[in-house]
Protein backbone atom coordinates (compact mmCIF):
# COMPACT_ATOMS: atom_id res chain seq x y z
CA UNK A 1 0.00 0.00 0.00
CA UNK A 2 0.97 3.69 -0.54
CA UNK A 3 0.24 6.01 2.16
CA UNK A 4 0.38 9.39 2.20
CA UNK A 5 -0.39 12.91 4.22
CA UNK A 6 -2.42 15.28 1.85
CA UNK A 7 -4.16 18.12 2.17
CA UNK A 8 -4.79 19.47 5.42
CA UNK A 9 -2.29 17.21 6.79
CA UNK A 10 -5.16 14.45 6.24
CA UNK A 11 -3.53 10.98 6.20
CA UNK A 12 -4.35 8.57 3.49
CA UNK A 13 -3.77 5.47 1.12
CA UNK A 14 -3.85 5.29 -2.97
CA UNK A 15 -6.39 3.09 -3.95
CA UNK A 16 -6.96 0.80 -6.59
CA UNK A 17 -9.42 3.15 -8.65
CA UNK A 18 -6.75 5.90 -8.42
CA UNK A 19 -7.78 8.14 -5.17
CA UNK A 20 -6.85 9.18 -2.55
CA UNK A 21 -9.12 7.50 0.40
CA UNK A 22 -9.06 9.28 3.88
CA UNK A 23 -7.63 7.08 7.14
CA UNK A 24 -7.68 10.21 9.62
CA UNK A 25 -10.23 8.42 11.76
CA UNK A 26 -8.17 5.54 12.41
CA UNK A 27 -6.01 7.64 14.43
CA UNK A 28 -7.05 9.23 17.97
CA UNK A 29 -9.47 12.55 17.11
CA UNK A 30 -7.12 14.94 19.13
CA UNK A 31 -3.96 13.93 17.75
CA UNK A 32 -2.06 17.23 16.75
CA UNK A 33 -1.65 16.95 12.77
CA UNK A 34 1.67 16.91 12.30
CA UNK A 35 1.70 13.17 14.26
CA UNK A 36 -0.63 11.51 12.42
CA UNK A 37 1.29 9.57 10.48
CA UNK A 38 3.59 8.60 13.25
CA UNK A 39 -0.19 7.86 15.00
CA UNK A 40 -1.11 5.80 12.25
CA UNK A 41 1.79 3.83 11.88
CA UNK A 42 1.96 2.79 15.52
CA UNK A 43 -1.65 1.40 15.31
CA UNK A 44 -0.96 -0.55 11.75
CA UNK A 45 -1.37 -3.73 12.89
CA UNK A 46 -4.46 -2.76 14.41
CA UNK A 47 -5.91 -0.94 11.55
CA UNK A 48 -4.13 -2.14 8.16
CA UNK A 49 -7.30 -5.28 7.64
CA UNK A 50 -9.47 -1.78 7.43
CA UNK A 51 -6.92 0.50 5.15
CA UNK A 52 -6.74 -2.24 2.77
CA UNK A 53 -10.55 -2.71 2.30
CA UNK A 54 -10.44 0.97 1.79
CA UNK A 55 -7.65 0.79 -0.61
CA UNK A 56 -9.83 -1.84 -2.53
CA UNK A 57 -12.94 -0.21 -2.55
CA UNK A 58 -12.06 3.30 -3.45
CA UNK A 59 -14.69 6.15 -3.86
CA UNK A 60 -11.94 8.95 -2.15
CA UNK A 61 -10.76 12.35 -4.36
CA UNK A 62 -9.28 11.61 -7.65
CA UNK A 63 -5.09 12.12 -6.83
CA UNK A 64 -4.77 14.74 -9.04
CA UNK A 65 -7.23 16.99 -6.85
CA UNK A 66 -5.25 16.66 -3.60
CA UNK A 67 -1.88 17.76 -2.67
CA UNK A 68 0.41 15.17 -1.74
CA UNK A 69 2.49 16.74 1.63
CA UNK A 70 5.87 15.28 2.83
CA UNK A 71 4.26 11.48 4.02
CA UNK A 72 5.99 11.59 7.23
CA UNK A 73 6.55 15.70 8.46
CA UNK A 74 7.35 14.85 11.96
CA UNK A 75 9.50 11.67 12.76
CA UNK A 76 11.32 11.68 16.61
CA UNK A 77 14.33 11.00 14.78
CA UNK A 78 15.61 11.27 11.83
CA UNK A 79 18.87 9.40 11.32
CA UNK A 80 21.36 9.67 8.52
CA UNK A 81 24.39 7.36 7.21
CA UNK A 82 27.51 9.03 6.14
CA UNK A 83 29.41 7.90 2.78
CA UNK A 84 27.71 4.26 2.86
CA UNK A 85 28.69 3.96 -1.18
CA UNK A 86 32.85 3.58 -2.04
CA UNK A 87 32.62 5.53 -5.49
CA UNK A 88 31.20 8.40 -3.68
CA UNK A 89 33.86 8.19 -0.78
CA UNK A 90 36.29 8.25 -4.02
CA UNK A 91 34.20 11.29 -5.48
CA UNK A 92 34.54 13.03 -2.48
CA UNK A 93 38.43 12.75 -1.33
CA UNK A 94 41.03 12.32 -3.25
CA UNK A 95 43.36 14.46 -5.72
CA UNK A 96 40.42 16.11 -7.44
CA UNK A 97 37.51 14.89 -4.68
CA UNK A 98 34.96 17.83 -3.30
CA UNK A 99 37.31 17.86 -0.63
CA UNK A 100 40.97 17.73 -1.88
CA UNK A 101 43.54 15.21 -0.38
CA UNK A 102 41.24 14.40 2.49
CA UNK A 103 40.87 11.08 3.81
CA UNK A 104 36.87 10.52 3.80
CA UNK A 105 35.75 7.91 5.99
CA UNK A 106 32.84 6.13 5.62
CA UNK A 107 30.04 4.89 7.78
CA UNK A 108 31.91 1.92 8.89
CA UNK A 109 33.66 4.62 11.11
CA UNK A 110 31.50 7.76 11.13
CA UNK A 111 28.30 4.87 11.44
CA UNK A 112 25.75 7.70 11.66
CA UNK A 113 24.01 11.71 12.37
CA UNK A 114 21.13 13.36 12.70
CA UNK A 115 19.33 16.00 11.14
CA UNK A 116 16.87 18.57 12.12
CA UNK A 117 13.28 17.11 11.89
CA UNK A 118 12.24 20.40 10.72
CA UNK A 119 14.97 19.68 7.20
CA UNK A 120 12.09 17.94 6.22
CA UNK A 121 9.27 19.15 3.02
CA UNK A 122 7.16 17.40 1.08
CA UNK A 123 6.47 17.42 -2.60
CA UNK A 124 4.16 20.43 -2.35
CA UNK A 125 7.08 22.31 -1.43
CA UNK A 126 10.66 23.26 -3.06
CA UNK A 127 14.15 22.79 -1.84
CA UNK A 128 14.84 26.75 -0.75
CA UNK A 129 19.03 27.71 -1.06
CA UNK A 130 19.83 30.15 1.55
CA UNK A 131 23.20 31.70 0.47
CA UNK A 132 24.03 32.43 -3.08
CA UNK A 133 27.60 32.58 -2.47
CA UNK A 134 28.48 29.00 -1.27
CA UNK A 135 27.54 25.44 -3.08
CA UNK A 136 24.80 22.95 -2.59
CA UNK A 137 24.41 19.23 -4.04
CA UNK A 138 21.93 16.34 -4.54
CA UNK A 139 21.89 13.59 -2.75
CA UNK A 140 19.72 10.63 -4.02
CA UNK A 141 18.67 8.32 -1.25
CA UNK A 142 16.64 5.45 -0.13
CA UNK A 143 14.13 6.90 3.26
CA UNK A 144 13.63 3.82 5.71
CA UNK A 145 10.81 4.45 7.85
CA UNK A 146 10.42 2.56 10.91
CA UNK A 147 7.67 0.60 11.66
CA UNK A 148 8.14 -0.91 15.27
CA UNK A 149 9.80 -0.29 18.49
CA UNK A 150 12.94 -1.67 18.33
CA UNK A 151 16.08 -2.02 20.13
CA UNK A 152 19.23 -3.84 20.15
CA UNK A 153 17.62 -5.56 16.73
CA UNK A 154 20.08 -7.57 14.72
CA UNK A 155 20.78 -7.41 10.99
CA UNK A 156 18.96 -10.68 10.60
CA UNK A 157 15.69 -9.59 12.11
CA UNK A 158 16.09 -5.81 11.20
CA UNK A 159 13.73 -5.89 8.35
CA UNK A 160 11.10 -7.48 10.20
CA UNK A 161 10.62 -3.45 11.76
CA UNK A 162 10.21 -1.40 9.15
CA UNK A 163 7.18 -0.25 7.89
CA UNK A 164 8.14 1.50 4.73
CA UNK A 165 10.46 3.41 2.04
CA UNK A 166 10.25 6.73 0.81
CA UNK A 167 12.13 8.53 -1.73
CA UNK A 168 14.02 11.15 0.25
CA UNK A 169 16.57 13.90 -0.55
CA UNK A 170 19.48 14.60 1.62
CA UNK A 171 20.58 18.48 0.12
CA UNK A 172 24.27 19.28 1.62
CA UNK A 173 25.95 22.47 2.07
CA UNK A 174 29.38 22.04 1.24
CA UNK A 175 32.27 23.17 3.66
CA UNK A 176 34.02 22.95 6.99
CA UNK A 177 31.03 23.02 9.44
CA UNK A 178 29.59 19.76 10.92
CA UNK A 179 27.85 17.70 8.81
CA UNK A 180 24.50 17.97 10.85
CA UNK A 181 24.68 21.62 10.74
CA UNK A 182 25.12 21.34 7.10
CA UNK A 183 22.70 19.33 5.72
CA UNK A 184 20.21 20.41 8.62
CA UNK A 185 18.42 23.57 6.56
CA UNK A 186 14.67 23.79 6.08
CA UNK A 187 13.70 21.97 3.28
CA UNK A 188 17.12 20.56 3.12
CA UNK A 189 15.30 16.37 3.55
CA UNK A 190 12.66 16.41 1.10
CA UNK A 191 10.74 12.72 1.13
CA UNK A 192 7.84 11.48 -0.96
CA UNK A 193 4.99 11.72 -2.31
CA UNK A 194 4.06 8.30 -0.74
CA UNK A 195 5.67 5.49 1.72
CA UNK A 196 5.32 2.21 0.10
CA UNK A 197 4.87 -0.12 2.73
CA UNK A 198 7.34 -2.83 3.32
CA UNK A 199 5.41 -5.78 1.72
CA UNK A 200 5.42 -4.47 -1.65
CA UNK A 201 9.04 -4.21 -1.53
CA UNK A 202 9.98 -7.84 -1.45
CA UNK A 203 14.10 -6.87 -1.43
CA UNK A 204 14.90 -3.59 -0.88
CA UNK A 205 18.61 -4.45 -0.57
CA UNK A 206 18.62 -4.35 -4.35
CA UNK A 207 16.72 -1.41 -5.34
CA UNK A 208 17.67 0.75 -8.77
CA UNK A 209 17.38 4.54 -8.45
CA UNK A 210 18.62 7.42 -10.27
CA UNK A 211 18.43 11.35 -10.36
CA UNK A 212 18.02 14.14 -12.46
CA UNK A 213 18.45 17.79 -12.73
CA UNK A 214 16.68 19.55 -15.48
CA UNK A 215 16.60 15.96 -17.43
CA UNK A 216 20.14 15.27 -17.14
CA UNK A 217 21.25 11.78 -15.33
CA UNK A 218 23.67 12.98 -12.10
CA UNK A 219 23.17 9.76 -10.16
CA UNK A 220 22.35 6.17 -11.13
CA UNK A 221 22.96 2.69 -8.42
CA UNK A 222 22.01 0.25 -7.00
CA UNK A 223 20.77 -0.45 -2.87
CA UNK A 224 23.22 -3.85 -3.59
CA UNK A 225 26.09 -1.28 -3.61
CA UNK A 226 25.45 0.19 0.14
CA UNK A 227 28.69 -0.31 2.48
CA UNK A 228 26.05 -0.91 5.29
CA UNK A 229 23.07 -2.12 3.68
CA UNK A 230 19.48 -1.13 5.02
CA UNK A 231 19.01 -4.07 7.79
CA UNK A 232 22.83 -3.25 8.91
CA UNK A 233 22.02 0.80 9.63
CA UNK A 234 18.61 -0.75 11.62
CA UNK A 235 21.03 -2.65 13.84
CA UNK A 236 24.00 -0.12 14.16
CA UNK A 237 21.41 2.79 14.81
CA UNK A 238 19.03 0.63 17.59
CA UNK A 239 22.50 -0.76 19.07
CA UNK A 240 22.62 3.06 20.09
CA UNK A 241 19.38 4.36 20.66
CA UNK A 242 15.43 2.82 20.53
CA UNK A 243 13.85 3.29 17.92
CA UNK A 244 10.82 4.36 17.27
CA UNK A 245 7.36 4.02 14.77
CA UNK A 246 8.08 6.56 12.43
CA UNK A 247 11.84 7.39 12.70
CA UNK A 248 13.39 7.90 9.38
CA UNK A 249 16.73 6.38 8.61
CA UNK A 250 18.64 7.97 5.19
CA UNK A 251 20.37 4.99 3.56
CA UNK A 252 23.61 7.17 1.91
CA UNK A 253 23.88 8.33 -1.32
CA UNK A 254 26.00 7.16 -4.42
CA UNK A 255 28.74 8.73 -6.73
CA UNK A 256 27.37 11.43 -8.95
CA UNK A 257 26.40 14.17 -6.27
CA UNK A 258 26.55 17.77 -8.18
CA UNK A 259 25.74 21.05 -7.11
CA UNK A 260 22.09 22.59 -7.56
CA UNK A 261 20.71 26.45 -8.21
CA UNK A 262 17.60 27.96 -8.49
CA UNK A 263 15.62 27.45 -11.23
CA UNK A 264 16.20 24.01 -11.96
CA UNK A 265 14.38 20.46 -10.89
CA UNK A 266 15.54 17.54 -9.23
CA UNK A 267 14.10 14.66 -9.53
CA UNK A 268 14.35 10.71 -7.96
CA UNK A 269 12.95 7.91 -9.41
CA UNK A 270 13.06 4.61 -7.68
CA UNK A 271 11.04 2.21 -9.47
CA UNK A 272 9.85 -0.12 -6.62
CA UNK A 273 8.92 3.24 -4.32
CA UNK A 274 7.96 6.14 -6.36
CA UNK A 275 9.07 9.76 -7.72
CA UNK A 276 9.39 12.75 -5.97
CA UNK A 277 9.91 16.15 -8.06
CA UNK A 278 11.66 19.34 -6.24
CA UNK A 279 11.74 22.68 -7.66
CA UNK A 280 14.91 24.49 -6.11
CA UNK A 281 14.61 28.06 -5.66
CA UNK A 282 16.64 30.77 -3.65
CA UNK A 283 15.29 31.51 0.13
CA UNK A 284 13.42 34.55 -0.32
Amino acid sequence: MRVCVFDDQLVGALAQDGTIVDLSDLVPEHTPADDRMTALIGLWQEVKSVVAERVATGGGKPEAEVVLRAPQPKPRNLFAAPVNYHKHQQEMGGENGVYTDRKILTAEVRKGFLKATTSIVGPDGAIELPWEDRRFDHEAEIGVIIGRTTSRVSADEALDYVFGYTPLLDITLRGEEDRSFRKSFDTFTPIGPYIVTADEVPNPEALDFWLTVDGEERQRSNTSYLIYGIAKLIEVYSEVMTLQPGDIIATGTPEGVGQILPGETVVLSIPEVGELTMPVVGRK
